[in-house]
Order: C-alpha cells, then structure tokens, then sequence
C-alpha cells in the first residue's frame, strides 16, 4: 500500500488511539462525552463551516458529486428495503447502511488528504446530508406507523406531514447545516470577515480535527458491543465497504471521475454516523445494534478508510 495512502491515516489512528487511551486510564469519564460532543458540534465545527463556506460563491459549488453520491444513497436505501422488507427494523438499517459520519471522522480525514478544496465538496454535501436522508427516513417510518386504512378525516396524515415539516426544520436549524448556509451567504456579500472575528474562527477550526477524533477515540474506549455484534457487523461491512463501492461503480457507469468524485467515495467509507442512533431512539427501534454498530464501523474504518482511499486515487486519474 503506498505511503500516500498510509500518511493521512496515520496521525487520525494516532488521535483516536490516544482518545482511547486517556479514556481506558480514566483521565476523562464516560459522563464527559456529552459535553465534549457539545463543545466539537456547537462550537467548534460551526466555526470551521462559517469559515469555510464564507470564502466560497454559490456559484462555484458542483452538486454533480453530490447527486452522484445521493444516487448511491438511493440505491442502498431501496435496496435494503426490498430485501429485508418493509419493518421499522429494515428502514433503521437502511439509515444506518448509507449515514456517513462526515463531522467528526469525516472533516478532520478529508481536510487531511484533499486540503480546502476537498472540503468544500465535502461540506457541499453535508449541507444536505442530514435534510435528504433524516427527511427520506422520517417519511418512511412514518409510513410504516400509519395505521391502516387512515381515513383522511381522522388526522393521521395530517400528523404525518407536521412530523415531515419537523424533521425538514430540525435539519436546517441545525449546527451543521446552519453555519454552511450562513457562511454562504456571507461570502455572496464579498465582505471580508472582521480581522479579530476572522482569527477566532480560525483558531476554533483548527481545533476541530484533532478534538473529534480524540472524542472518537473516548467513545470507542466506553462503548460496549454486547450481543448484537453479528448484526452490527453486518451493518459495518455494508456501510464501510459496500456504500463507498456503490458511490465508485456509479462513477464509473457515468464517467465521473476527479478529486470531488474520490471525496465522495471517501466520505462513503466513513463510518455509521451518531444521528442515527438519536433517530433510533427516537422511533424505539434498534438502539443496541444501531449502538454496535457506530462502534464497529467505526473501529473497522481504520481498515476499510486505505482501501477507499486507494480506489478514490483510481478514480483520479
């Protein structure tokens, strides 16, 4: 495997192994986590997108590798439906086979191996990433919650839309997608930022890479598998393996290729993404393999992440 492939993976091995290491002596306790996920998806990674994303017009932005990437999410997500069927435990599945964590693994690799650019297309997609598929998700399960024969009379397709209308809201007044759409808008105003303002916000965005992957590190070291490790597994290998071969083969079908393509392929290697245990939770199904499997994914992504940067290069060429 060629250096330039090991040379990003190696100081984010590095990060979460001291996470896991300063977790395991009991330096930092399990209670912490939440306040430390607070000060890495509040604070610090708003600023990183604000910043970002202010330096950039609209109009220089390509969707086309997002819509590539989303049509791989597509295919996964039906896919899974139609061969587990249509269960509350399928759709759980589903989110968890195409949800990519792309914060807290996935912007500290990315700035690493593809530089600026590379994370404008990577925030690019993150803009929609939580509104398409946590909206695609919502409407799903509540489908599978309808009662049947709701009569249009009786509220329950009312209700259903107003669920709709919440998940739509939550993903946009969000701290991810948030700071992107501000940043946006800033830079369409061509105003520099303030001197100061412009120093803070580059001071807490340099510290978002190596804080997300100790906390990674942190979690990993607290997380217990339990029974559920064969499903969790199974969900791992699709998520870090068949996701970003899916985003690949669409690629190639379509003639696709660049860096803005392997940040895509990239960025489906990563492993299941936290929102989907919240989404879990919420709809009181699969928690514990949902659980195991943002672990595993993630454990195994110290593994899967090279091989994905070595078909990212391929496509680059």
């Amino acid at each position: 495997m060629s250096s330039s492939v090991l040379a990003p993976l190696v100081p984010v091995v590095l990060c979460i192994a001291v996470g896991f290491a300063i977790a395991r002596i009991g330096w930092v306790r399990a209670g912490a986590i939440p306040d430390l996920a607070n000060i890495v998806f509040l604070v610090l990674t708003p600023a990183l997108l604000f910043r970002t994303m202010g330096q950039v017009r609209v109009q220089e932005l390509d969707f086309a590798p997002v819509a590539l990437y989303f049509s791989a999410v597509a295919l996964l997500f039906g896919g899974t439906l139609a061969l587990q069927g249509w269960t509350s435990a399928a759709a759980a599945r589903a989110l968890a086979h195409t949800f990519s964590n792309t914060v807290m693994i996935g912007v500290p690799f990315i700035g690493l191996v593809y530089g600026e650019s590379g994370l404008v297309t990577l925030f690019t997609l993150v803009s929609l990433h939580s509104l398409i598929l946590l909206t695609a998700a919502t409407l799903v399960f509540e489908l599978l919650l309808a009662p049947p024969g709701a009569a249009a009379g009786d509220g329950a397709p009312h209700a259903r839309w107003r669920t709709l209308g919440r998940a739509v809201k939550s993903s946009i007044i969000h701290p991810v997608p948030l700071p992107i759409l501000a940043g946006l808008a800033w830079g369409q105003t061509g105003w520099p930022v303030p001197g100061v303002l412009e120093r803070v916000l580059a001071l807490l965005g340099s510290a978002v890479g190596p804080t997300a992957l100790l906390l990674v590190g942190i979690t990993l070291a607290y997380t217990r598998i339990g029974e559920h490790w064969r499903g969790a597994l199974r969900i791992a290998l699709v998520k870090n393996l068949a996701m970003p071969l899916l985003v690949g083969a669409v690629a190639w079908a379509l003639g696709l290729s660049g860096q803005a393509v392997a940040v895509m392929c990239t960025t489906a290697a990563m492993p299941v993404g936290a929102n989907v245990l919240l989404f879990t939770q919420r709809y009181g199904t699969m928690q514990d393999e949902v659980s195991s499997a943002i672990a595993i994914s993630t454990a195994l992504a110290l593994l899967t992440l090279p091989l994905a940067l070595l078909g990212a290069q391929w496509l680059t060429r």
